[in-house]
């Protein structure tokens, strides 16, 4: 697919669904062998209803259509998500690096353990691993990765 450059925007009330949407394609499509906390009703909901209105969402959309989410809450990269589709674009580069102007103070974030690919993308990204845990603090009981960026932290 040829991107002649995605817009990143603020996401609006009525991109909830198409945020929530690409939340769940890529969830089932990365890790399928995690649990999943929420019901798909569950997750549009909070998305409508929490995320969107009430954190700082950001989208990535190529010719309309959202194909990309980034939630940032405090220091917390909370969410960053991809259509399957559009994996290997550079638009979640383009979606950290926004992360990183957003907060240069230094960023966090946590990953799930079976997530390799996310695990050497955020590395790539100047990411370091922090801490480890056995899932015990999160819905899907999965064992997960904390991640710090600093500044000064190399770029790729």
């Amino acid at each position: 697919m040829e991107i002649n450059g995605p817009v990143l925007r603020r996401a609006v009330a009525s991109d909830a669904a198409a945020v929530a949407d690409v939340w769940l394609r890529s969830f089932a499509a990365a890790l399928p062998s995690v649990r999943r906390a929420h019901t798909d009703d569950q997750v549009r909901s909070w998305f409508r209803e929490v995320v969107v209105p009430g954190q700082e969402t950001w989208v990535a959309t190529v010719h309309g259509p959202v194909v990309g989410i980034m939630v940032l809450d405090a220091e917390y990269l909370e969410q960053l998500y991809l259509d399957p589709a559009w994996q290997g674009q550079g638009i979640g580069g383009r979606l950290v690096h926004l992360a990183k102007q957003r907060r240069p103070a230094g960023l966090a974030l946590w990953t799930f353990q079976v997530n390799e690919s996310a695990r050497r993308f955020y590395e790539r990204h100047g990411f370091i691993a922090a801490e480890s845990t056995d899932g015990h603090r999160n819905e899907e009981h999965e064992p997960d990765i904390r991640y710090v960026w600093s500044p000064g932290e190399q770029e790729p």
